[in-house]
């Protein structure tokens, strides 16, 4: 059997990338032929001649040594089984691997940039998954010289770094509008302090289920996700979004141990949730409305949330925070947030308490001993 590796590399461009994307010729290619049935179309859509497509399939065929297209006389070109596999798994790898190479990428950049301009802010922001975020330090460093340290971890594990002085802003969400048993409070309440925390709201998004092309199941609410042969994708313990299921399900009085995969499998980001529903691995997941528009999968609405990013009130009034505050307050902020799918800026770059953002956050008034 042939042996095979891959090979990682990065390069210093002068163009901006958007996001943690990787270049691959060989995924754009077989993604190319997938989407419009020819080596022609293919060759016209990616701005390559015939031949120039032909050449680098028949490399791929040997690098790899196996085949990668079949062709029948007077049907469409069609990638073979091993081909479509390659091309689902790699997007899977992709998807779940957004959150490291995108901290990878932060981390060069501003090594880059520190030798360059030692005269730019940093900030380090741990936060929840969300597609927003890489767009909003992207802002903040081409408008605002802000270099954002972003690192993704679920909500939970984002305000202990928070509390452990690993960071210095830190990004969770929560339900607009929560009912019954609140998890998010159990969870996140030891963790903010009123008086020591403020908020600083950054976007409003839509939670909900990613469902298969066609939604052959026909799932409509989260009482589906029970039936047989329904196949469940699950975030990752800790995460805001796996509390969010935890909580609904608690709500309508769904058993976690009824819907076929709950425990069994779990994905670390929105986008690895869709590529999994996406590619077959699974029927449906919960994740933002935005990560199902980006595989072009049905998207079923379970909720609105805040998401929020906090810091300690010291820290408000320093500069890097305060230049951060000025682009979520940006008129170009609200543009990126309406150009996502569920997504909005309502109260976007306002300070808030903790009891006046969080509807879970209660306080009983003491009472007055008798004289």
């Amino acid at each position: 059997m042939r042996a095979r590796g891959v090979r990682l590399e990065y390069s210093f461009q002068s163009d901006d990338q958007h996001g943690a994307d990787v270049h691959n010729p060989l995924f754009e290619l077989l993604s190319a032929v997938r989407e419009h049935g020819s080596i022609q179309h293919a060759a016209k859509a990616l701005g390559a001649s015939y031949r120039h497509v032909w050449g680098a399939l028949r490399h791929w065929e040997g690098v790899l040594g196996e085949p990668l297209v079949s062709w029948a006389q007077g049907q469409p070109a069609r990638l073979t089984p091993f081909a479509q596999r390659m091309v689902w798994a790699e997007a899977r790898a992709r998807a779940r691997l957004v959150p490291h190479i995108e901290a990878l990428r932060v981390e060069l950049e501003r090594v880059l940039g520190e030798a360059l301009d030692g005269t730019q802010q940093v900030i380090t922001l741990y936060a929840s998954h969300d597609v927003a975020l890489p767009l909003l330090r992207e802002r903040a460093g081409a408008e605002h010289r802000l270099h954002v340290e972003l690192k993704f971890a679920g909500s939970v594990d984002a305000l202990r770094a928070l509390a452990e002085g690993r960071c210095v802003v830190a990004g969770f969400h929560v339900p607009r509008r929560p009912a019954g048993g609140n998890l998010f409070e159990k969870s996140l309440k030891p963790l903010l302090k009123p008086g020591l925390h403020k908020l600083i709201a950054c976007a409003t998004r839509r939670q909900g289920l990613i469902v298969a092309r066609d939604n052959p199941h026909r799932i409509a609410s989260l009482h589906d996700l029970a039936r047989d042969g329904v196949r469940f994708i699950n975030r990752q313990s800790g995460s805001g979004t796996r509390l969010l299921t935890d909580q609904l399900l608690q709500i309508e009085r769904i058993a976690p141990e009824s819907i076929a995969g709950y425990a069994d499998s779990a994905e670390d980001s929105h986008l690895a949730v869709a590529a999994a529903v996406a590619s077959g691995a699974a029927d449906v997941g919960v994740g933002i409305e935005a990560a199902a528009h980006r595989y072009g999968l049905p998207f079923v609405p379970l909720a609105d949330e805040d998401y929020f990013l906090v810091c300690l009130r010291d820290a408000l009034d320093q500069p890097p925070v305060l230049k951060l505050r000025e682009v979520l307050a940006s008129d170009t902020w609200q543009q990126t947030l309406r150009g996502l799918p569920g997504y909005g800026g309502e109260r976007a770059g306002q300070v808030l308490s903790l009891t006046q953002a969080l509807p879970w956050w209660s306080f009983r008034m003491r009472k007055r001993s008798p004289r």
